[in-house]
Order: structure tokens, then C-alpha cells, then sequence
């Protein structure tokens, strides 16, 4: 264990330090986030999946840096230069700024003027030249230097080499480097302008033709806009500060006097800072910002990811999904409770076809036969229309009829698992079955879309690709780990993601469960193959077994505390499954009676939470929800109208509310409370949260509508 990681992680995180030292020995020793902030609360002193998360992270960024630095030891020693002070200093920085300013000067690079000036052997003019003597004449003493075959023709020559070597020296000085970093980190302005001649083309990015605002205030959004607009060739971006103030204050520190000698320092100071210094703190700052911007976008997305998978479930129930479409039709299929396709067709009430007599007849029969007890609609082209179509049937009572947010179901369906589920059907029919398993689980079927497919994110496509990708999985995991999944039912694809399994793992699970029937308990799960004792620890908790003789099968409860369940059974002479049926058996516990070494009342407080529901479901109920029947398009939409609507995106600067118009309406961070100052927009709203809304202004022409909260 790396004393050094711990203390640096205290320091980091605010945690104590035997917290983040049992968490990095769990994390170590192959324990998954999940398990640790769910079953190894004694451990960590009650440290949520968050914090675990954050200790994780540290320990990946702690590990690169190491191995950066011995990269960086090695490189020195190689040059011959590697002093035991130069060492040491490596050996305890834990900045990567730091460290790569340490490095600099020894770091392999292409030639530069300064090193074609050292080979003519102008250093030692150079170093003359710093002391600033005044004493000295500079031609007398620059003469020693002319060397023709060197390419030292005059005077002038050495003098420019040796001013060549002092301005890269000055840039690569690590105090020079901090001095002009603070004056980027007090006064950057970030500047934006529209490239000559892309007026037309550029006109989505009018907003940022000529503006600049401080960088440090410049909001995540603003700045991934303007980077998208720059690398689409439309905008010039720049970072700047007052350059002849930090120049100034450069030359105070390296200049001395006003000779002549002084003078030339002063030209090599200043060429130092415009050629070298001023491009690389802009580039750096540059990247940070961007980094800064991803890392908020990424935050928000992954919110909102986590908020969109834990939406509520309709539950196992006989599904009849629908992907609308006008010219093509309605694919139709029919689920049974378990998911499972039974049929499929398409039929055309919309125009062109205009069929809807026939429509209404085979939905009619298509619910009867299959016993049909909700109705998924996808929300895209034509969903509004079908929604009323069916709205107006006469279908049984029990039959609900849903709208069903149907982002990434494309994406799915032409994808390697879809094709994998259904080889012998086509895109459209696959679209369908998707659109109707979201209704009975979001969850279970999100997880096999690529989350940044989603769309409920901003920028997606402009941020660190590799930082989202895994900041989504790691919510994917987390959010499936935390509801549970039914191992006799689930996917493989969903399988993958739980806690010590992977995709080896699931597929033999899925794999074992197709040759021999069912698992008829937890225990079982020892019988697949390559899954051992490890895994089976990580996992187990989150699989639940349903119709397994130990009723905790179907818990969260660890295998690891049955025992502990069967002693407080067995104390009130009952069964365990009597336990979990009678409250007032339970209200007889004194749970301080089995607190142990090694379990403590957050364990037992969690067994018993567990036996008062066991196999919960922490997601809410689904609510049913319809639109207003005033508007259906864009143009229908006037100021002044109150609707209701759906939140299906969060940003920074506001949420977007689906209105049933096939355009987003968007309520501005400063509308979200109005006579109140939100600073975050999810203090107010949540992903999927049903709204009344009030239009504020609708733009035909950009195919905008601005909306605001309803009082």
C-alpha cells in the first residue's frame, strides 16, 4: 500500500484516512464500486458510491502519474543528467504541470534556433550577455565568437544565437512560466470572431462572431460552442491577457539597467514571450479549459443518463409497441410479459394509405389475442397522431396507452446485439420490439444503446470521447447494480454490467441457464463455468433468483448474511420467510444483538430495510401522461399558452420540454424559478419530470420555442 497515494488522496477528498485506505485495499484486491459502497460499509466508514468513485479515480490519476515520471527519470538519466536533488524532486511532485515544467528542459524535441546556436558555441556569449555588464563592450566581446565555419559571419549572427539561447531559456525557467500562468489564471479573456468570408455559412454561430468575455466566467456550453464553431472553420478562438503588462513585469525581472547589454536581453525577453512563452501557457490554458468544459458536460450528461435509466418501469405486463411512421407505416409487434416477441406486422391508419378502419380492426384483435395490457408508442414522426388514433379505439379499460421516448431505438435496432436478439427480422421490426421493452424496463434496454446515442447530453460529440465514454459506463453500472436484475430473465447484455461479471461472465451465465433450465438459486451460479468464488462475492448480491427455496434469493442481501437473517429467524422461531412477511416480528429485533467484528448496523440496518421489501425496486411508479390537445406542430404553438410537457434534457443554462410538437421548447436556466436565482438547473427539475410550461416566444423560421415555468 502507497503511504504517499493515501495521504495524498486525505488531502484530495476531505476523507479520513483509514477510509481511503480500506476503500485502495478492496479496490486492489479486484472489489467492484458497487460492491464496496453497498457491502463493505463497515470498511469504509459508510462511504457512498460518489466517494468511492472519487478515491477510484485518484488512485488511476495517482498510478498514470507515476509511471509518467518514471518516463521522465529515465529520459534524464539516459542525457547523463540526472542529478540526486533532480531525482528527489521527481520522485515527490504529484503535479503534472509541475513535473512536465521539470521535465522541459530535458525533454527530446525537434531542433530549435536555441540549439543550432549552442552547436556554433554561443552559450558562453549568452551567459556573458545575462550578467548585464556594463563595462564590457558587446562587439569586442561578441567578435571571439564570428566562426565562419560554424556560420558565425559577423557580429550581428552571434549576437542574435545568443539572444536565441537566453529567450529559450527564459521560457523554459519555471518560475518565468508560473509568473505568466497567474497572470493568465487572474486576467484570460477568451476572444471568439468569424472567419473572413463564412458569414452565410456560419450563421448557427452568429452569436459568437465578435465576443469575448473572461475565461474564468465563460460557462461550459459557451466555450464548447465556440471550439465547435472553431473547428468547423467558421470561428477564430484565442485566449489572451495584457500581454505589454505581463511582459513588463517579465523584463523587471530579467532586465537590469538600461545599457546596451540590457537592452538586447530586454529584445531576447520579449521574443521569448511572443515566440515561446505566450503560444504555450495559451495552448495550455487552451486545454484546460476545455478540459474544465468537457468535465461539466460529461457531469451533466451522466446525470442525466443516470435519471433516464432509473425512470419508471411499467412492469412485466403483455405489450403491444408501435414505431409510428406515415408513408411506411406503423410496425407493430406484440411482447409478452417477459419481453418476448410473439408477433408482427405493420398497418397504415395515417395518410397516404389512410387505412384506418383496417387498423383499428387489428389492433383490436392483435390486444384481445395476446392479451394485451399497455400500448408503447415511439414518440418520433407520426407518434402524436397514432397516440390519438388509439386514444380514440374502443379497447379494453385495462389497456394504457403510453408515449415512449424512442432516442437511440435506431441505433439499436441495425446494431450487433439487435441483430444478435433478432436475426430473422428486419431494422423497423427490431425498432418496435425496443420501443415496447423501454415501456416494461428503460434499464434493461437503454443498456444496449451506446449511451452517447441517447441524446440527453450537450456536446456529446465535442467532449473527450474516451472521459465519456467511461464516466457513461461507469452510470450504466451503477445504475443497474443498484436496481438488481433477475438472473433468469436478464440479457446478456445487461448481465454484462453487473458487479465481477464482464462479457465472458454473462454469456456463459446466459449460456449455462439455456442448457439446464432456470437457476433455481444463488448458489447455482457456482456451477458456471469460470465463475469462482470472486466473482460469485461481487456478484451475487445483485442477481436475484425469484422462486428460489432461500427467499433471500430474491433480495439484496448478501449470501454472505443469511446467516445472520437465519439467527434472527431462529432467535424468534420462525422461518425466514415468515421474517420477511410479518412486520411485527421484525419490530422484535434488537439488531445491536448481532453486531459483530466484522458486521456493524450499517450492514444490519441495510439486511433489515431489505427484509421489510425485499427485491424493491427503487424507481418510482410509472405515470401516465398526455399532451395538450391544442397543438400539434410547431405552428399550432402561440405565445402566452400554458402546456403540459415532458423534461427530456438538461444543460446548464436550462432544461428542454418535449410539448408533443416534434420541437424541443427550451426553458432558460433564469425562467426555470422565476423570482429565484437557480445556479444548477437539476435544483428544480428532473429527467422525465412532468411539467405545465408557459410560452414565452415561438420562432418559426429557427424552429425555436422559448419557454418558462408555469406559476
Amino acid at each position: 500500500m502507497n503511504k504517499e497515494y493515501i495521504s495524498i488522496i486525505v488531502r484530495e477528498t476531505g476523507l479520513r484516512e483509514h477510509q481511503v485506505e480500506n476503500t485502495l485495499k478492496l479496490l486492489e484486491n479486484g472489489a467492484t464500486i458497487p460492491f464496496i459502497s453497498r457491502y463493505r460499509k463497515e470498511s469504509t466508514g459508510g462511504m457512498d458510491e460518489v466517494q468511492v468513485t472519487e478515491v477510484s479515480d485518484a488512485l488511476e490519476r495517482l498510478e498514470a502519474l507515476a509511471k509518467r515520471k518514471e518516463t521522465v527519470i529515465g529520459t534524464i538519466e539516459g542525457l547523463d543528467k540526472l542529478t540526486p536533488e533532480l531525482k528527489e524532486r521527481i520522485e515527490h511532485c504529484w503535479d503534472a504541470t509541475e513535473l512536465e515544467d521539470i521535465y522541459a528542459p530535458y525533454k527530446p524535441h525537434r531542433k530549435t534556433r536555441a540549439d543550432a546556436a549552442r552547436e556554433k558555441g554561443l552559450e558562453p556569449l549568452a551567459e556573458f550577455l545575462m550578467k548585464q555588464n556594463p563595462n564590457v563592450p558587446i562587439d569586442r566581446e561578441a567578435k571571439k565568437y564570428i566562426n565562419k565555419e560554424k556560420g558565425v559571419e559577423s557580429i550581428d549572427d552571434a549576437l542574435q544565437g545568443a539572444m536565441d539561447i537566453i529567450a529559450e531559456q527564459v521560457s523554459l525557467d519555471e518560475g518565468t512560466r508560473n509568473q505568466v500562468r497567474n497572470a493568465y489564471r487572474r486576467g484570460a479573456r477568451i476572444y471568439s470572431k468569424l472567419v473572413r468570408g463564412k458569414e452565410a455559412e456560419a450563421q448557427k454561430y452568429r452569436d459568437w462572431f465578435d465576443f469575448n468575455e473572461p475565461l474564468n466566467r465563460c460557462a461550459s456550453h459557451r466555450l464548447l460552442a465556440m471550439r465547435r464553431g472553431e473547428a468547423e472553420g467558421m470561428l477564430r478562438v484565442s485566449i489572451e491577457i495584457d500581454d505589454d503588462k505581463a511582459l513588463d513585469s517579465l523584463s523587471r525581472h530579467y532586465v537590469r539597467g538600461k545599457s546596451e547589454i540590457s537592452q538586447l536581453v530586454e529584445e531576447a525577453v520579449e521574443d521569448s514571450y511572443y515566440r515561446l512563452l505566450q503560444p504555450s501557457i495559451e495552448n495550455e490554458f487552451a486545454a484546460s479549459s476545455k478540459n474544465s468544459a468537457d468535465t461539466e458536460a460529461i457531469k451533466i450528461f451522466a446525470r442525466n443518463l443516470e435519471q433516464l435509466l432509473m425512470a419508471s418501469p411499467l412492469g412485466q405486463k403483455a405489450v403491444l409497441g408501435i414505431d409510428p411512421g406515415f408513408r411506411t407505416g406503423c410496425k407493430t409487434v406484440c411482447l409478452d410479459a417477459q419481453g418476448t416477441l410473439l408477433h408482427n406486422e405493420t398497418i397504415y391508419p395515417h395518410p397516404p394509405h389512410n387505412e384506418a378502419r383496417q387498423a383499428a380492426a387489428k389492433i383490436q384483435t392483435l390486444v384481445e389475442q395476446y392479451k394485451i395490457e399497455a400500448i408503447a408508442v415511439g414518440n418520433g414522426t407520426a407518434g402524436r397522431e397514432t397516440m390519438e388514433f388509439l386514444e380514440h379505439l374502443r379497447l379494453p379499460a385495462n389497456v394504457q396507452i403510453f408515449s415512449v421516448n424512442e432516442d437511440g431505438a435506431s441505433i439499436y435496432s441495425a446494431s450487433r446485439t439487435a441483430r444478435d436478439e433478432f436475426p430473422d427480422y428486419d431494422v423497423t421490426v427490431r425498432g418496435a420490439v425496443s420501443i415496447g421493452r423501454r415501456l416494461m424496463d428503460p434499464l434493461a434496454e437503454l443498456v444496449k444503446i451506446d449511451p452517447s446515442s441517447i441524446g440527453v447530453g450537450q456536446y456529446q460529440k465535442d467532449v473527450n470521447q474516451t472521459e465519456l465514454k467511461r464516466s457513461l459506463d461507469q452510470t450504466v453500472i451503477s445504475c443497474v447494480n443498484r436496481v438488481g436484475v433477475n438472473v433468469n430473465t436478464a440479457s446478456t447484455h445487461l448481465l454484462t454490467y453487473i458487479s465481477g461479471l464482464g462479457p465472458q461472465l454473462a454469456q456463459n451465465i446466459v449460456d449455462y441457464r439455456t442448457g439446464n433450465g432456470p437457476f433455481r438459486s444463488r448458489k447455482e451460479l457456482m456451477k458456471v463455468p469460470r465463475l469462482g468464488a470472486k466473482a460469485f462475492e461481487q456478484a451475487a448480491g445483485f442477481l436475484r433468483v425469484q422462486g428460489s427455496e432461500q427467499p433471500l434469493d430474491n433480495s439484496a442481501v448478501h449470501p454472505e448474511s443469511y446467516a445472520i437473517v437465519e439467527r434472527m429467524a431462529k432467535d424468534l422461531d420462525c422461518t425466514v420467510l415468515e421474517l420477511m412477511k410479518q412486520p411485527e416480528l421484525r419490530a422484535r429485533i434488537d439488531i445491536n444483538r448481532y453486531v459483530t467484528d466484522k458486521v456493524g448496523l450499517p450492514t444490519l440496518n441495510d439486511i433489515m430495510q431489505e427484509l421489510e421489501k425485499p427485491g424493491r425496486d427503487p424507481r418510482g411508479p410509472l405515470k401516465k401522461f398526455e399532451f395538450s390537445s391544442e397543438v400539434h406542430t410547431i405552428e399550432d404553438v402561440r405565445e402566452g399558452m400554458e402546456l403540459p410537457g415532458i423534461i427530456n434534457n438538461i444543460t446548464n443554462f436550462g432544461a428542454f420540454v418535449d410539448i408533443g410538437v416534434h420541437v424541443k421548447g427550451l426553458i432558460h436556466i433564469s425562467q426555470l424559478a422565476p423570482g429565484k436565482f437557480i445556479k444548477d438547473p437539476t435544483q428544480v427539475v428532473s429527467l422525465q419530470q412532468q411539467v405545465m410550461v408557459r410560452v414565452l416566444n415561438v420562432d418559426l423560421e429557427r424552429q425555436r420555442i422559448s419557454l418558462a415555468m408555469a406559476q
